[in-house]
């Protein structure tokens, strides 16, 4: 298991890459449509046109497929998943999607549907990064003692 430190520097180099493709890291500005909430609450108005979202908040999970991954981002307002495939973001932009790590804020544009499974999911055709998180968040621990949950971190 990697130390803080090696993970503060792997995040410090990913830092380095995203300013060698041109990216700010630490962007002045993202334009926010909806909180995650309000994509939900408006699912059935949202994917029935050709209307596009845009949702700003720090991922919490990545999942990736290959070509294609999702992830979860949370905002203020509670949680939405996001979709990405290198085809709809491009290669550069599905490049940017590889080098987010827990932590980090971004935002996204594109429109909603839901997956098999039920979940709203924003299909993302534009990533922006906003902030790079240079460590990792703390683990929260838990444990259960006299049917009770406490929890704590690291």
């Amino acid at each position: 298991m990697e130390t803080g430190e090696e993970i503060r520097n792997i995040r410090l180099k990913k830092i380095e890459k995203l300013r060698e493709m041109g990216i700010n890291p630490y962007p002045y500005k993202f334009e926010r449509t909806h909180f995650s909430c309000d994509i939900i609450n408006g699912f059935e108005k949202l994917s029935s046109g050709d209307e596009v979202v845009s949702v700003a908040g720090r991922i919490m999970s990545i999942r990736g497929h290959g070509k294609a991954g999702f992830g979860n981002i949370y905002d203020s307002k509670g949680k939405i998943q996001i979709y990405v495939r290198e085809d709809q973001l491009g290669k550069d932009g599905f490049k940017v999607f590889k080098l987010l790590d827990i932590g980090d804020y971004i935002g996204v544009k594109g429109k909603v549907f839901k997956t098999r499974t039920g979940e709203i999911t924003v299909f993302v055709n534009e990533l922006t990064f906003l902030a790079k998180a240079i460590r990792p968040l703390p683990i929260v621990k838990e444990k259960e003692e006299d049917g009770k949950k406490i929890l704590f971190d690291q």
